[in-house]
């Protein structure tokens, strides 16, 4: 597993937002601070309960240039069921290869399910790891990290004045997912 201080881990592959599927990859995040939350499964208890939580924090983070990605082994329907069930206005990774989950130490953490284990990190807007979670509590993560790295505010810019969803905050095609209202979703 990564630790603090340790360049994160780099990936790239796809998400879904918004109920299509986008490429994505760590390095659209330079520049901003990304939280990157590894959970189980959709649609479960103490994985609704952490997905809400930040939902339910999503402006604050907004406001302080914070960007949300979850990460499970779903598919892209569940996820999109899921994002849409709840609300949720930032994207989840697909990961069905587990290849992101096994860089960032996550993988296989309910061995009997090949599920991921449920884990948080805080990357710096230079690609660093700056802290981790490896105990969570669902309900208490997304605040404590608010408490922690959103008690700035910083508006998120946005890099490309369009309403259409986008995939990332760096990409200049695109309009940043997390920089549309989540109430528009």
């Amino acid at each position: 597993m990564p630790q603090e201080g340790q360049p994160a881990p780099d990936f790239q592959g796809q998400m879904v937002y918004a109920g299509q599927i986008r490429a994505i990859k760590l390095s659209d995040y330079k520049g901003y601070k990304l939280v990157l939350y590894f959970y189980p499964k959709d649609d479960t208890p103490g994985c609704t309960r952490e997905a809400c939580a930040f939902r339910d924090g999503f402006r604050q983070f907004k406001d302080a240039g914070v960007y949300i990605l979850g990460c499970s082994v779903d598919s892209a329907q569940s996820h999109a069921a899921f994002i849409r069930k709840y609300n949720l206005p930032f994207p989840l990774l697909l990961d069905p290869d587990k290849k992101i989950a096994t860089a960032y130490g996550a993988a296989n953490g309910i061995p009997i399910l090949g599920l991921n284990r449920r884990i948080t990190f805080v990357i710096d807007e230079q690609g660093k790891i700056v802290k981790v979670y490896p105990h969570v509590d669902p309900a208490a993560n997304p605040g404590e990290i608010l408490k922690a790295y959103a008690s700035k505010p910083r508006p998120t810019p946005s890099p490309m004045p369009t309403a259409a969803p986008a995939v990332t905050p760096a990409a200049k095609h695109h309009a940043a997912p997390q920089d549309e209202d989540s109430d528009s979703e």
